[in-house]
């Protein structure tokens, strides 16, 4: 397979060459990794269908340029993505073949599945419901407009929901059941005003949540990232002891958000004798820390800041350049809520100048893309968004979600509706 690469940068071109074999290069766009979003958008024609099909369920950002920061950025972790032995699979012909010639049975509910879910959920969905599978269509806009009267339920995550546009595709939809607890890819005013019922996986990922939110701090501090690598490099026995870190007991720890899992970081972090306060639309009566209605105030007398607020309008870029100063040089962020909640460029100003001192994030503004700044950098402790990737919780979420779409189709009362 030949893919077309827009960025002749060395090390995008040997990832990507390993992946597809051989790459050619677009002369007219021999540029460094600062590749705007224009330009993905007018090169898109010249990337082979058969590789933008297996970039599903991304490729909507490269038609429309939404959440992708760069094409060079898009195409690295595109080609390890479909390097690896994930559901993101090459495309082959064969394997488009089939799914054109996908037939589907409409004696059971349809049901639309955006992206790879887990192997047991699919099946799951598939024994019960008639499953059309988003990502594998070449042409979304043509599947829907084909398949889109049969669907009447969306299965969907934090990372492709339920928008508008795609809503307005589906003129029998009845309900949307996220995978998830965060409903901010779902287009919850488009549900109200067509009466589509809208559920979620609440309370049961909350440990899970906060037990990585104690792990990325005590990471971050303890520069865990650096010090592995430190040695995996055999520099221990050449240069000697790893430079000290910071301690993580004692420290004083702001929570943003002292919702359920909020609360639960909190308790997690008294463990380890830190004090807490935290910050919220208002005081939260019966809660023994200190409140801060102001999110500066609340940075400045916190060592560490640990995000855990859901995101909406009001709370989109709430954490930027006066937050991270007001943290300071020996101030660690922890962001476990949604990436967009902080302002990323300026966290990457403030790592980069020595204004905010460290870092850990499950969650990114353009995820599944991660700025290739932060990905140099050594005082950032960075995971693929897997705040309730356990199989103990990612089984209860499934079960949620099966359980509405059954309560629904049968006429039985949500488990887990959203009001």
């Amino acid at each position: 397979m030949a893919v077309t690469c827009v960025d002749a940068s060395n090390l995008l071109l040997s990832k990507v060459v390993s992946c597809f074999g051989r790459v050619q290069i677009c002369p007219a766009v021999n540029r460094s990794i600062g590749t705007t979003v224009r330009d993905c958008r007018e090169l898109l024609p010249t990337i082979p269908d058969s590789v933008s099909a297996s970039l599903s369920p991304f490729r909507s950002s490269f038609v429309t340029g939404r959440g992708l920061p760069s094409v060079s950025t898009a195409l690295w972790q595109a080609a390890t993505l479909l390097s690896s032995r994930t559901s993101f699979a090459r495309v082959d012909e064969a394997s488009e073949k089939a799914n054109a010639a996908q037939t589907y049975s409409m004696d059971k509910p349809g049901v639309l599945v955006t992206l790879p879910m887990s192997i047991p959920l699919l099946t799951a969905l598939e024994e019960r419901f008639t499953v059309f599978r988003l990502w594998e269509a070449p042409d979304q806009s043509s599947f829907l407009a084909e398949h889109g009267h049969h669907i009447r339920g969306v299965v969907g995550n934090t990372i492709v929901g339920a928008n508008a546009e795609l809503i307005d595709s589906l003129p029998n939809l009845e309900i949307v059941s996220s995978y998830s607890v965060g409903l901010d890819k779902v287009d919850l005013t488009k549900c109200r005003e067509r009466g589509i019922v809208v559920t979620n996986t609440p309370e049961v990922l909350t440990d899970d949540v906060a037990d990585l939110a104690i792990l990325l701090m005590l990471a971050a501090l303890r520069r865990l990232g650096p010090a592995e690598r430190y040695l995996r490099r055999g520099l221990w026995h050449v240069q000697g002891p790893f430079p000290l870190a910071r301690k993580a007991s004692g420290k004083r720890v702001g929570i943003v958000g002292l919702g359920r899992i909020g609360l639960a970081t909190a308790r997690r972090a008294e463990a380890f004798g830190c004090s807490i306060a935290y910050q919220g639309r208002s005081s939260k009566p019966g809660v023994p820390y200190v409140y801060y209605a102001n999110i500066v105030d609340l940075a400045t007398n916190s060592d560490v800041l640990i995000v855990c607020c859901p995101l909406t309008e009001e709370t989109r870029h709430f954490i930027g350049r006066k937050v991270f100063n007001a943290l300071g040089p020996e101030g660690a962020l922890i962001n476990v809520a949604r990436g967009p909640i902080i302002d990323e460029d300026e966290l990457v100003k403030a790592l980069d100048e020595g204004r905010l001192g460290a870092a850990g994030l499950d969650v990114y503004e353009n995820e599944p893309y991660v700025s290739l700044e932060l990905l140099k950098m050594d005082n950032v402790v960075l995971v693929p968004h897997i705040g309730s990737a356990t199989q103990e919780t990612r089984k209860v979420m499934a079960e949620l979600v099966l359980g509405n779409l059954d309560a629904h189709f049968s006429g039985k009362q949500l488990l887990t509706p959203i009001s």
